[in-house]
């Protein structure tokens, strides 16, 4: 994506961190000469051999994973908050804008088989049940409800480019204040997660 240089973040860790929080990604590949996207929880981890790699999984109802192709690129998009910006915020006169954070990457795919996809699975319904009153685990599940795991295709992607976008009003530095002090008094989740990130990285 086009990023200009001053709201480019080139920190692993803070990226990996955001990958961590917004794991609800969309999956982005060709199918038939036209691009095909899939809304699917796509976890931060590592190869056998220490290689940064995402890990999914789609439904074999959904044609997507019959275009998949180790040769060729796929693209997932993490989006994170993001939040009008009025330019009657500012001390001179410009145009409104658009405060957001969002994650690119780039890999090849690697289709896992059945174990492996649902060791993934495993994983990743123990992750998101930790925080619940009653959690579940597929431990627990009957061989019956765990055969829908061959309705699913699970995937790795090798991470070969991280693209990180963290547009917080950098240029502005001059109606920082003002701008943090707007989004403060607003009530919506988006404004008050910006704020929150323009403060840390002021920071």
């Amino acid at each position: 994506m086009y990023i200009p240089h001053y709201y480019k973040n080139e920190n692993v860790e803070e990226i990996k961190e955001f990958l961590a929080q917004h794991s609800f990604g969309i999956l982005i590949n060709q199918l038939d000469g036209k691009p095909w996207a899939t809304h699917t929880p796509l976890e931060l981890d590592k190869d056998s051999e220490g290689n940064d790699i995402l890990v999914g999984h789609i439904a074999k109802a959904n044609p997507q994973w019959r275009a998949f192709d180790p040769e060729s690129k796929v693209l997932c998009i993490f989006n994170g908050p993001h939040a009008y910006i009025s330019s009657s915020w500012y001390q001179e006169e410009e145009v409104p804008t658009w405060n957001y954070i969002a994650v690119h990457i780039y890999g090849t795919l690697k289709v896992l088989s059945e174990e492996e996809t649902m060791s993934f699975l495993y994983k990743l319904v123990d992750k998101y049940e930790k925080d619940s009153d009653n959690p579940i685990s597929l431990h627990d599940m009957s061989p019956q409800t765990l055969r829908q795991v061959k309705g699913v295709v699970g995937f790795t992607i090798k991470i070969e480019e991280i693209q990180a976008a963290y547009k917080l009003s950098q240029t502005r530095s001059q109606d920082h204040d003002r701008i943090l002090e707007e989004l403060q008094n607003r009530k919506d989740a988006g404004s008050q997660l910006i704020a929150k990130n323009m403060k840390e990285s002021n920071s």
